[in-house]
């Protein structure tokens, strides 16, 4: 059976909700309350075409996880097509897309490209602004997140000279797995808001240089058409948000070991939602750019009660295991897997003794870009306190890092303090954003000239001679002076 846009339009209510995606139709009224974003984006949409709010934030298969077949209510007819079709011929351009689309014009070629910071330029620029807000955004003040780079400013290396470096091998194994830099992907969601096509943009990328790709379980794509763009020999890990329900959350545990993941990285510390304001106010600041400057009326909105300080990054975890213990989850995660088990979000020393003791396979040090709890310790200066108080740990497991990571000089720092090796998030998303698969190749490709060049200029050939005493960690930061060209 196929719908008319006349019929479809009266299912416009809580009581009767449907809406268009991709040219077919939906009862989600049943859904409207295990909404994670909340009911009232859905009502938005509510009898109408949902498809450009849709596609860019839920993977292919979204609608076949959460909705009984019943609920798919089948095409719409072709008038209703070409009505949608012509409507969407006239749709007039928001200004946001408009400057994106000069933006694209205007971008550098890719070998002006020097630096992840050359490319976080461009990536500003291009994004649309609600996706800038979404990457860019971390709780509160940020304060966190510009000490998480910070941090990297405090230690200094103590470098060795007259030692052979004209071979130099900066490749590793994460988990046993092989990659060619001590670097890898580390999980975030929703890449298809900087690029159609997403997470592929980073798999694709990641192929040619064996670079180790972290799927988030909040991915833009479905876990399956990412395992699909990967090679034979291509190595995915998972992060895995673990729903409330240990029924949901092993299904989705189940779907990611037939796709051949590798390992899990369970993901503590985003048990409940973060306060991201850039990320709340970037619909108010595009409905202002459209409309202009508005004087708001007296009392406009002081009967709305409705918390809307979600943001897109809030509505993605309100589901998720707010009681997870060591005692109870991990236990529980080693009953139903055995995959390797990494916990990602580690900040404190205690909490790393924990999790040998649980013998778990790793820990990431992370506070999750700054954009979970503010004031959280930079995971660097906890690697730093968890070589020198519990030296013993990185013989129990391996340790890895995240957050602030910008230069193949961080990297090092963090592997000469013990860490197995270090996950990029953001840069990742900025390079597919701006450039797409070859973004993603050419921050590789500077990392590895930037960790090759620190290797050799410290007098070391490969990783395993990287150790603590070729650091120091100093009660200063140096001034940062940009060259004005």
């Amino acid at each position: 059976m196929s719908w008319s846009l006349q019929e479809v339009s009266k299912h416009n209510n809580s009581k009767s909700c449907w809406v268009i995606i991709n040219k077919r139709v939906y009862d989600v009224t049943d859904f409207l309350q295990e909404h994670p974003g909340g009911s009232r984006i859905i009502l938005k949409y509510a009898g109408r075409d949902a498809t450009s709010a849709y596609e860019p934030i839920h993977p292919s298969d979204a609608l076949d996880k959460n909705l009984s077949p019943s609920q798919h209510l089948g095409p719409l007819d072709d008038t209703a097509v070409e009505s949608l079709e012509r409507a969407g011929a006239l749709t007039k351009k928001t200004q946001d897309e408009l400057r994106v689309e000069e933006a694209m014009k205007k971008r550098p070629p890719l070998n002006r490209i020097l630096s992840l910071a050359d490319m976080e330029d461009v990536a500003k620029q291009v994004l649309s602004y609600r996706a800038w807000a979404y990457y860019s955004s971390a709780a509160d003040d940020e304060i966190s997140l510009q000490e998480n780079a910070r941090a990297f400013q405090r230690f200094f290396f103590k470098a060795r000279v007259m030692r052979p470096v004209s071979h130099c091998d900066s490749s590793t194994r994460i988990l046993g797995f092989e990659t060619t830099l001590p670097i890898f992907v580390c999980g975030s969601a929703l890449a298809k808001l900087g690029h159609p096509l997403g997470e592929i943009n980073i798999t694709k990328g990641c192929a040619p240089p064996k670079i180790i790709q972290m799927v988030s379980s909040n991915a833009s794509l479905s876990y399956a058409e990412i395992a699909a763009a990967s090679t034979p020999s291509q190595t995915l890990f998972f992060q895995l948000y673990k729903h409330k329900d240990d029924a949901i959350a092993l299904k989705r545990i189940r779907e990611i070991e037939q796709l051949g993941y590798k390992a899990i990285f369970l993901t503590v510390d985003a048990v409940v939602p973060s306060n991201r304001e850039r990320d709340v106010r970037s619909p108010w600041v595009l409905d202002d750019q459209e409309t202009g400057i508005k004087v708001y009326n007296e009392g406009e909105g002081a009967a709305d009660t409705t918390d809307a300080v979600l943001g897109v990054a809030g509505a993605l975890i309100v589901n998720d295991d707010r009681d997870m213990t060591w005692e109870k989850t991990i236990p529980w995660l080693r009953s139903v897997t055995k995959l390797p088990i990494v916990i990602k979000g580690i900040q404190c020393v205690q909490d790393a003794i924990l999790a040998a003791e649980a013998k778990v396979d790793g820990i990431l040090l992370s506070n999750h870009g700054g954009r979970q709890l503010e004031y959280s310790l930079p995971p660097l200066e906890v690697l730093y306190r968890l070589r020198t108080q519990q030296p013993q740990i990185f013989d129990k497991m391996e340790v890895y890092l995240d957050g602030g990571v910008r230069r193949g000089t961080d990297v090092v720092k963090a592997l000469c303090l013990g860490a197995k090796a270090v996950g990029l998030g953001r840069p990742f998303l900025y390079a597919q954003s701006a450039y797409g698969e070859v973004g993603v190749r050419k921050i590789i490709s500077i990392l590895e000239r930037e960790i090759v060049t620190t290797m050799r200029l410290m007098g070391v050939s490969n990783i395993g001679e990287l150790t603590p005493d070729m650091v120091e960690r100093v009660d200063w930061q140096p001034v940062a002076r940009i060259a004005k060209l």
